[in-house]
């Protein structure tokens, strides 16, 4: 990116991840000539934004891409921080994929015939665009976090790497999905208090029947729900990573297991006003509609066993002991007085889209698109949450996403040539 030049390309993936590289890969396929433009190094999100015991949430032998797949010693284990990144590495390599490393987009605009895209070395003019960014470019922390008192060390997951980095004392985590309860265990294993926050969130065992629960939701079909085929896509769109976490005995991580571990359990967080931290109550509704949820998940793995006999292949049903909710969750809690010391706000995260000066962003900064064919011809996504499948955020849920949105844009591409 050393030019002012204006380059001209038929299509800008703007972004080398896994969605980035597999839209690269059917690009290819095409016969479509394009670049792929990555802000940092290939995989970056996964080498500057994951704390260091970070472990995929997805079994190995789960890790596919097209051509591509986890082909180590153990299928059954959960990749590192460090292992993810060589797979990607690994994946960008062998399709060749034209990747710009450096190149930070800052502008995506309308232009004669398609869109013009400028980084901070160049300029690109472009029929097609394929934003790969992923959802999670922006940790979601609450306005009233302002309110909270200086003495109060706050830091997001994109902050954090490990206990060690913070004060001694107790912490409040903020968030009871796959991020939170694994924050707040390593938490409490390094012996500090630690406070849960939880709100709304989506309980699954580890294992089921012996197996994987994701084993359960790839052959009974759950992830391969297609989102035309969803009641409230808004609302599936919005919903928390599930309590899980990559650990070689395939633990679970519950709300029982941290309890058990000593973390005290209170509400959402609703707000800090003058120095105190106020939670919300009802907290045995929210356990118990999380419960009948999972209930009703292993209900349909149960129904999916029998229909294609497979009960005499795996263990018998297995029910799990409700969640136990504190006997009095406390509503409010001082940050002054020196009992907390350290927030962490795992209370989710969002896209940034502040450089694409297209109108297609709602009012909540969500990107306005169909199964990935976003509101402005030729610009499309991927890698966003539920995009075309309940899989689709998932490593292994690109494939067909990619191929899906990138025979739109070739049907696209191929019509435009025609015309002209």
């Amino acid at each position: 990116m050393r030019s002012r030049a204006i380059e001209s390309v038929t299509t800008v993936v703007i972004g080398a991840g896994h969605a980035g590289l597999a839209a690269s890969h059917f690009l290819t396929r095409r016969s479509i000539d394009h670049v792929v433009l990555e802000r940092g190094e290939v995989a970056n999100s996964w080498r500057r934004e994951r704390w260091d015991s970070f472990r995929l949430l997805t079994p190995n032998w789960q890790s596919r891409l097209p051509g591509h797949r986890y082909d180590g010693p153990d299928p059954d284990g959960y990749m590192t921080m460090a292992e993810v990144t060589a797979f990607i590495e690994g994946f960008a390599a062998r399709s060749g994929a034209p990747v710009r490393t450096g190149a930070d987009v800052t502008s995506v605009r309308r232009a004669d015939h398609g869109y013009q895209v400028t980084t901070g070395g160049g300029e690109f003019r472009c029929r097609t665009v394929v934003i790969a960014t992923g959802a999670c470019n922006v940790p979601v922390v609450p306005p009233f976090a302002g309110a909270v008192p200086a003495s109060v060390e706050q830091v997001t997951p994109f902050g954090y790497r490990g206990p060690a980095q913070l004060p001694d004392g107790g912490v409040l985590v903020v968030g009871a999905s796959a991020t939170g309860v694994q924050l707040a265990a390593e938490l409490r294993r390094s012996g500090r208090p630690v406070t849960l926050s939880v709100g709304e969130h989506v309980r699954l065992p580890r294992t089921y029947r012996g197996r994987d629960v994701l084993w359960w939701m790839d052959v009974s079909g759950v992830w391969d729900q297609r989102y035309d085929e969803i009641d409230d896509l808004t609302r599936a769109r919005r919903l928390p990573s599930p309590q899980l976490i990559g650990t070689d005995e395939r633990t679970t991580l519950d709300l029982n297991a941290l309890t058990a571990m000593g973390v005290e359990l209170v509400g959402r967080l609703a707000a800090v006003r003058d120095g105190r931290a106020l939670f919300s109550g009802g907290l045995r509704n929210v356990f118990s509609l999380a419960d009948l949820k999972m209930e009703r998940l292993l209900d349909t793995f149960d129904a999916w066993a029998r229909e294609h006999g497979w009960d005499g292949e795996v263990g018998p049903p297995e029910r799990f002991a409700p969640t136990r909710a504190p006997e009095r969750a406390r509503l409010q809690l001082d940050l002054r007085g020196g009992e907390i010391r350290t927030i962490v706000w795992a209370t989710g995260f969002r896209p940034d889209y502040g450089w694409l000066d297209v109108p297609v962003i709602d009012e909540k900064g969500r990107l306005r698109h169909e199964g990935g064919v976003v509101d402005s011809p030729g610009l499309y996504a991927l890698g966003l949450p539920v995009l075309r499948r309940r899989r689709s955020t998932f490593i292994h849920g690109i494939e067909s996403d990619a191929r899906e949105v990138i025979d739109h844009l070739a049907g696209v591409t191929l019509a435009g040539r025609a015309d002209a």
